[in-house]
């Protein structure tokens, strides 16, 4: 069963099989973000994907970056969206000789969103909708 399904910018229909989210800066008790830490979560995010899903291939959406107006010790802040989020994605398979009864393609991908809604149909990030499907997915038997 799929949670959702995402129409890409290039029409593809993916479907959205698994969904984690957490808060950016949940646990953050002092200071502020700054680029150094907004880093390390992006990487770790990244990494959390690959220990979630180690035989799907990995993709990783840049994270938008803001920069309120404000220096401290850490230096200029940069705040990411407010929402971490790893999906498993699956669609039909990007290699046509393939059976499309025994095979699908899957792409794990890490993510950042402003908000804690499941992204769905034309209205997904636009990050997402953009995803270069056939260069970043892998086909699977079932």
């Amino acid at each position: 069963m799929s949670l959702s399904h995402v129409i890409l910018s290039s029409g593809r229909s993916i479907e959205l099989t698994h969904l984690s989210m957490s808060s950016t800066y949940g646990g953050l008790l002092e200071g502020y973000p700054f680029k150094r830490l907004n880093d390390m979560k992006v990487g770790a995010l990244r990494r959390e994907a690959e220990r979630e899903f180690p035989r799907a291939p990995v993709h990783l959406v840049p994270p938008v970056r803001a920069y309120p107006d404000h220096t401290g010790a850490f230096g200029p802040a940069e705040t990411l969206p407010a929402v971490a989020c790893v999906g498993m994605f699956s669609s039909t398979t990007v290699d046509p000789a393939l059976d499309p009864v025994l095979h699908h393609s899957v792409l794990a991908v890490a993510w950042f969103q402003s908000t804690a809604t499941v992204p769905s149909g034309e209205d997904a990030d636009p990050s997402l909708r953009d995803l270069p499907w056939p260069e970043l997915a892998r086909n699977q038997e079932l």
